[in-house]
């Protein structure tokens, strides 16, 4: 690739990042008004997808920590806020960052062996990272309120709150949108770019 090639490609990416990144953002605001369950649906996930198939792994990583910026903006973590300040911010920044990089990283993988086989990758993982760490922020940091929560909603089991009432309807939901919408937007894109 000649220094001409590089410069266009750099350019290219860092416009295509910068529309994903106002995507992610205006995306996770108005998120924060669809509710499933008790909190709002993460439809970001889709746009680090996107970045992750149509730039880089660093590309990917960034849309998912600025998602995890405009969640603690946007007051959607303030119920763990209460709870634990420095637990909520680790992780809700770890949650997205790792959601993206992992997204990032497994579509680099897969896509030498297939581009649409590392698109549907990405999109089957982030939502699973992102969800996987947040669960795993719920055992760390958050445990004795989540017990409370679960019991004031009738729950016997805490693990079963966690899974059922706080993160599985909006984990089948984020995943179904995100394998849906992620590939058939980064084929879409990537053939414009043709």
């Amino acid at each position: 690739m000649t220094n001409s090639e590089k410069r266009k490609e750099n350019i290219r990416i860092i416009t295509v990042g910068a529309v994903l990144t106002a995507l992610v953002i205006v995306l996770q605001f108005m998120g924060a008004f669809i509710r499933f369950g008790v909190f709002s649906v993460s439809l970001v996930l889709v746009p680090i997808v996107i970045g992750a198939a149509t730039c880089s792994v660093g590309v990917s990583a960034w849309l998912g920590f600025v998602f995890g910026v405009i969640v603690l903006l946007s007051g959607d973590a303030a119920p763990f806020m209460s709870i634990n300040m420095a637990g909520t911010i680790i992780t809700v920044l770890v949650k997205g960052t790792a959601c993206g990089a992992v997204a990032g990283v497994v579509y680099k993988l897969l896509a030498k062996w297939n581009s649409f086989a590392g698109v549907l990758g990405a999109s089957l993982l982030c939502p699973i990272v992102n969800t996987g760490i947040f669960l795993l922020g719920c055992q760390l940091f958050f445990l004795d309120g989540i017990t409370a929560w679960g019991t004031e909603a009738g729950y016997t089991n805490v693990v079963a709150y966690m899974f059922l009432g706080l993160a599985g309807g909006n984990f089948i939901f984020e995943l179904i949108i995100n394998l849906i919408l992620g590939p058939a937007a980064a084929t879409l894109i990537k053939t414009i770019e043709k």
